[in-house]
């Protein structure tokens, strides 16, 4: 497929992890159902791309060349492409309590290499000529998965390996792609600050370097330069915007680091400018029992970071959780509020008028993979009308 681009816009699109289905014929068949119609919306009649996410027990199925073939004549006849691949959640990631499952297996397990190996592969087959590939993942894992003896070790291997199969596959195919560690709160990597501490400190260590040029057969330096090239971040800017930063001088301070920022995922959280006992009832109707909603606070100029919706409310009842409230919930990226609460909208306005000024990165997509479980309220759109208006809304912003 031949792709006819302005060479300055980046590729956009919208991660299909906002529709149900572990296995690959449930992916399959939602990019037949719900793609022709949000190409018809927003695309102009050029081709679509599309953010593909793939479960652990999809991407072993789609490995095989012969569904990968069948995926190959299903998007020319979708007049759709794929850029980027979400290989964060392994496992179900609807319709059953999920929380802190989301992050297994997390980069410590062999099995987490094994996942990742499979979606290089699968990424180098389905992407355009002249087209950069990129793969979102858990931020080493949650909380302290790095912290047993001898853990960061693992990962470091762990991740290394990865690291050689993209240089291999660059070699063999001409096919570029990047992993990206996707910073969320609770995790290990929580913040931007994190990620980035994370890459320098461990990631471009001399023993990391070590092994990847043992993998490679080549020297320390040419290992250096692979990892700058093939290891970045993914800037998810509900994550960044709970967390209370300032996004353009996040990926700015990414970029001065030389780390690649190989994907931002556009979405906003949920906000609430001074919590009172009035935005009880709405903030609990985000309570959905099936995802984590991590959330911060800031009181008094200090952060305090909750694992979960009812661990924050309890702290509100005993007069410790008064101040700003965001909540790691992913509303659709054109609300400005939600109900009588409101949204993390701007934040995600600084980050695109940022990419149109700085640049940043290539590929944006677009997460709201709550749709499932949101209020009722704010689901007026059906689905699919949804996530064209939220393309939409991303376009006119980016071209204004």
């Amino acid at each position: 497929m031949q792709l006819k681009r302005l060479s300055h816009q980046p590729h956009l699109t919208y991660c299909t992890n906002i529709h149900a289905g572990e296995s690959w014929d449930a992916v399959s068949q939602s990019l037949n159902e719900f793609v022709p119609a949000i190409r018809d919306a927003v695309a102009d009649g050029a081709p679509m791309g599309i953010g593909l996410r793939l479960s652990g027990q999809a991407a072993f199925s789609l490995h095989e060349p012969q569904a990968l073939q069948a995926l190959q004549a299903q998007l020319e006849s979708l007049n759709a492409y794929v850029f980027t691949l979400n290989a964060f959640p392994y496992g179900t990631f609807h319709g059953v309590p999920v929380k802190q499952d989301v992050y297994a297996p997390d980069w410590t397990h062999t099995e987490r290499v094994r996942y990742t190996l499979a979606c290089i592969d699968i990424l180098a087959a389905l992407l355009p000529e002249g087209v950069d590939g990129s793969i979102s993942t858990v931020p080493v894992g949650f909380r302290h998965a790095a912290d047993a003896p001898d853990a960061m070790s693992s990962v470091l291997r762990h991740l290394m390996q990865c690291v050689a199969h993209m240089v291999q596959t660059a070699h063999q195919t001409g096919k570029h792609i990047a992993l990206a560690l996707e910073p969320e709160p609770s995790c290990y990597l929580e913040t931007t600050q994190e990620a980035l501490h994370f890459i320098q400190t461990y990631v471009r260590s001399e023993e990391a370097v070590a092994e990847l040029a043992k993998l490679l057969a080549c020297s320390a330096e040419r290992a250096r330069q692979a990892l700058v090239a093939h290891l970045g971040v993914c800037f998810d800017v509900c994550h960044s915007a709970v967390e209370f930063e300032d996004p353009a001088q996040a990926l700015r301070d990414l970029r001065q680091a030389d780390i690649a920022i190989a994907k931002i995922q556009l979405s906003s959280a949920v906000r609430i400018g001074r919590m009172g006992s009035e935005h009880l009832a709405t903030v609990q109707g985000f309570d959905d029992a099936v995802y984590l909603h991590q959330v911060v606070v800031e009181q008094s100029g200090a952060l305090k970071r909750f694992v979960d919706l009812p661990e924050a409310l309890s702290a509100f009842h005993a007069g410790q959780a008064q101040g700003e409230w965001r909540v790691h919930c992913h509303v659709p990226v054109f609300l400005h509020d939600a109900g009588s609460i409101s949204t993390t909208q701007a934040q995600l306005l600084q980050t695109l008028e940022a990419c149109k000024r700085e640049g940043f990165s290539s590929h944006l997509e677009v997460e709201t993979y709550t749709w499932d479980v949101l209020p009722d309220a704010l689901k007026t759109d059906s689905k699919a009308q949804a996530i064209a208006r939220e393309l939409l809304f991303v376009k006119k912003v980016l071209l204004a």
